[in-house]
């Protein structure tokens, strides 16, 4: 396996980076069943490269430019296998000790080699400290919950008579319009009301405008507590101006995360430090390892100002997970969701030991510089655009003019398997983002993927291949979306806080897609397909079933007219001049008509001609 995995990733150049399969292939290919006896592993290790590897999308190829980088490297694999070896569960000081001990040294290494204050590294003179969590989204998570626990304790205090589901009922966290869907699901779980902050031309919440929001939303009675800044967006590693609204949390005692899952990464070059100002008035800031400093899935690294706001939230202490020196060691229990904890900190220490400050940041440097290289080659290019500035190692670039053909561009890359690229919406902009995403990239890779670009545009725009966007494509990008997206609203529910949807909006986005007819191979298609599945309906299959419906009875209606209108005599129609909630296909209203000779039924419009009939 050890041989495999090198031949792996030095041949991964030769591989098609996004795999040309479609749902379901394995499904045909492994049994429904387990097998009744052992198999050999020579059969196993076959079915690697016979069932896996086709359906595999490589993150590690150099032409693999979708998502931020999910690196790995050898010294973090051999720290892996040796942590599959040992397999302890940290949860406590006692449960392992080197675990808990050795994760407090690498998150103070990291946080002082991306300049963070003293108050948030582990020592005797701070309350705060590091600590590593899966993911970006969990430390949301944990931040949010925090804040909340604070805010719920500082109220409660200040009105002891009023209940806390009443104080939770009022809670508002904030976020830019920009911000990852985690926070939106943080805010889910923590069942508080999200607000996000309109973000500016260069995709940055400013100070002053969340303000605006903090101040509304207080003259309305709501209790605003929590922010979360976005350093590198998804979308288009935007930058928030964290200076700006760390002063504004200070002013109004909102707990402030900041969120620089990608971008933090970079932090360890001076250079870039610079979107850090303001750093020293935050509560807690995460980024991930796993993205971009060769550490590979998961490894988040958090750090909190005050760590008594995470036992306030998350602290149980049984009798069997006590022992000696409780209270003498930290508990990383207390520090997160689950109870157990892995041995992360071994990979990241492997990692920073083998590679050295100086090499992680010639790393950094490199992935920046293709960026670069790359940008250059898109604004040479007149059928181009870069709709938004780059920073870091993310370029979104689009066609100019119509977004279906950039929709169709991107469609027709990802087919061909050479490169991989995903899609961004810049507030209602169409983009494709292109990220320099693993440490075997070349400038010649650079001018060879961009060389593929081109060469689509042409083929494309010339009309050598179809420019018609993907099938089943939303202009709303995914009906689910709606749902997702619309605002909670806290409710009391049997003296029981909850968060609703608020309904009217959810129905009345709904009924403007269903209420629009579409007729087309791909609806009809993609109809069939849901009901020959014999699956559960997803809601964008519910949708999509009830407007074919919706789409048919408008059809026949149609054609009904167009047949009463031969079979009736013009001469015997008396016409009512009441209206009827029928409609031509423009949206009209009909008026029923009765034929006075065979008593049938039309609708149509009463149209005065010169017998005036």
């Amino acid at each position: 396996m050890v041989d495999y995995i090198c031949s792996y990733l030095d041949t991964i150049r030769n591989r098609r980076v996004f795999p040309g399969v479609e749902p379901g292939f394995v499904h045909g290919k492994v049994p429904d069943n387990p097998p009744i006896e052992g198999e050999p592993w020579d059969d196993i290790f076959a079915d690697v490269e016979n069932i896996i590897m086709p359906g595999v999308t490589h993150w590690q190829s150099p032409r693999m430019h979708a998502y931020y980088p999910a690196l790995t490297s050898y010294p973090s694999m051999l720290a892996e296998m040796l942590t599959n070896a040992i397999n302890c569960l940290g949860f406590t000081w006692a449960s392992s000790p080197a675990c808990t001990e050795l994760e407090m040294i690498v998150t103070n290494w990291l946080g002082k080699m991306i300049g963070l204050p003293n108050e948030f590294l582990h020592n005797k003179d701070s309350n705060g400290g590091g600590v590593i969590q899966t993911t970006a989204s969990e430390s949301t998570l944990i931040s949010l919950l925090s804040g909340r626990s604070v805010t719920l304790q500082r109220y409660s205090n200040l009105q002891p008579d009023v209940p806390l589901f009443e104080i939770h009922s009022k809670l508002v966290a904030y976020c830019s319009d920009q911000a990852h869907s985690s926070v939106e699901k943080a805010a889910l779980i923590g069942l508080v009301t999200l607000r996000y902050v309109e973000s500016d031309a260069e995709y940055s919440m400013s100070g002053s405008k969340l303000l605006e929001a903090v101040k509304e939303d207080r003259e309305k009675g709501l209790i605003p507590f929590w922010v979360c800044t976005t350093l590198g967006t998804t979308g288009c590693c935007s930058f928030d101006d964290l200076q700006g609204i760390a002063n504004v949390c200070q002013q109004e005692q909102l707990w402030c995360h900041v969120d620089a899952a990608y971008a933090g990464c970079s932090f360890i070059c001076p250079e870039f430090r610079k979107w850090l100002k303001g750093v020293d008035k935050i509560d807690s800031i995460a980024f991930n390892p796993s993205k971009w400093l060769m550490v590979h899935f998961d490894c988040t690294a958090m750090w909190v100002r005050n760590s008594s706001a995470l036992h306030c939230a998350f602290n149980v202490n049984p009798l069997y997970l006590t022992h000696e020196f409780s209270g003498l060691a930290i508990d990383y229990m207390h520090w997160q969701i689950p109870l157990s904890k892995r041995f992360r900190s071994l990979k990241l220490w492997f990692v920073m030991r083998n590679y050295g400050v100086k090499g992680l940041q010639e790393h950094i440097r490199k992935g920046v510089m293709l960026a670069e290289k790359f940008e250059t080659l898109v604004k040479s290019d007149p059928r181009f655009e870069v709709p938004a500035r780059r920073h870091l190692g993310l370029v979104v670039f689009c066609l100019k003019g119509n977004i279906k053909t950039t929709e169709a561009l991107l469609k027709r890359i990802n087919s061909r398997g050479k490169i991989h690229c995903v899609p961004a919406n810049l507030k209602g902009k169409y983009v494709i983002r292109f990220c320099i995403a693993s440490p075997r990239t070349t400038v010649q890779d650079i001018e060879s993927d961009w060389k593929e670009i081109v060469d689509v545009t042409n083929d494309l725009l010339s009309g050598n291949c179809s420019a018609r966007a993907p099938e089943g494509n939303n202009d709303s990008f995914g009906s689910s979306l709606l749902l997702s997206n619309t605002p909670l609203s806290p409710t009391i529910v049997n003296g029981s806080f909850a968060a609703l949807h608020q309904e009217g909006k959810v129905l009345d986005e709904f009924s403007k897609i269903i209420s629009i007819p579409r007729d087309n191979f791909a609806m009809r298609k993609r109809v069939r397909g849901i009901l020959m599945s014999g699956k559960k309906f997803s809601l964008d299959s519910r949708l999509d079933l009830f407007q074919a419906l919706y789409t048919d009875k408008k059809l026949r209606t149609v054609k009904d007219i167009k047949e009463s209108r031969k079979q009736c005599d013009p001469e015997s129609l008396q016409f009512s001049e009441e209206s009827t909630p029928v409609t031509s296909p423009k949206g009209s209203p009909l008026k029923k008509n009765t034929c006075e000779k065979c008593g049938h039924s039309t609708y149509g419009y009463k149209i005065k001609n010169s017998k005036n009939k």
